[in-house]
């Protein structure tokens, strides 16, 4: 299997960084091929503009369109056409991370930003009345499985279905949903370290044997059961679920999963 893994916390010496090294010493242990975009020590570029499409960009700027004829005419900026060609390798990729303000990093988002252009990530497959394109379980990045390993600042009751914060599930959904599986990559199910910033050094040896024991179990765990879009779920074009799918008493993101 090929694994790319990408990491998005500024310190090398953080709990993110231990958990980003012992994925690559797991898995290339198992004999798997690793590769790793460390964002933060790349210096990576987070905001799109008009110098990653070169001579396609428009005037006024077209995000959308001036990154598909970038990546169409493959003009794109070597970092980002660096990246692509990662996804492109990849079997599985790692997202590893720490939730601040209830998301990731504005580096990481700035990674998506760039590296999920039109055409290579949206934008693909026939939009008629029947089929409107290649997304939510199909698209460019279909047959790769991802997963995010999480690190949390506040205990796992907080972002329960009655905490504060709100459920989890909830707030990795856009990523783990809007992201992800729009261009057809499967997700598993997310590697959650809660109360991290109270870890202690005396907690990470329980820490290191519950990540190993997931990156050795990837290949046998299953995705999160998202509903496909273009078979049957969904009425098109308004892509509402259709009547007496949802499950009793679901409702909001929880809709969109089968069973």
């Amino acid at each position: 299997m090929k694994t790319l893994i990408v990491h998005a916390h500024p310190e090398p010496k953080s709990l993110n960084s231990s958990l980003k090294d012992l994925a690559v010493s797991t898995l290339e242990g198992a004999g798997h091929e690793v590769r790793v975009s460390d964002l933060y020590a790349m210096n990576w570029k987070a905001v799109v503009d008009s110098t990653d499409y070169g001579p396609h960009a428009s005037s006024p700027l077209k995000v959308a369109l001036d990154s598909g004829r970038a990546f169409d005419t493959g003009t794109l900026t070597p970092d980002v056409l660096a990246e692509q060609d990662k996804l492109l390798w990849a079997d599985r990729i790692i997202f590893q991370f720490p939730l601040w303000w209830y998301t990731m990093p504005a580096i990481l988002k700035g990674w998506v930003d760039r590296v999920f252009t039109y055409r290579f990530a949206y934008g693909v497959g026939e939009h008629s009345d029947t089929k409107y394109g290649e997304r939510f379980g199909e698209g460019t990045l279909a047959g790769r499985k991802a997963l995010l390993s999480v690190t949390v600042g506040g205990p796992a009751s907080h972002y329960s279905a009655r905490g504060i914060n709100g459920p989890i599930e909830d707030l990795l959904f856009p990523f783990q949903h809007g992201i992800l599986y729009y261009p057809g990559i499967e997700v598993l199910p997310p590697f959650v370290l809660y109360g991290a910033d109270r870890l202690t050094a005396e907690d990470y040896p329980d820490v290191a044997e519950a990540w190993e024991r997931r990156l050795l179990t990837l290949e046998s765990t299953g995705p999160i059961a998202f509903r496909r879009q273009n078979f049957g779920d969904y009425e098109i074009p308004s892509m509402h679920l259709k009547e007496g799918l949802e499950p009793a008493g679901r409702t909001g993101f929880g809709l969109h999963l089968r069973g």
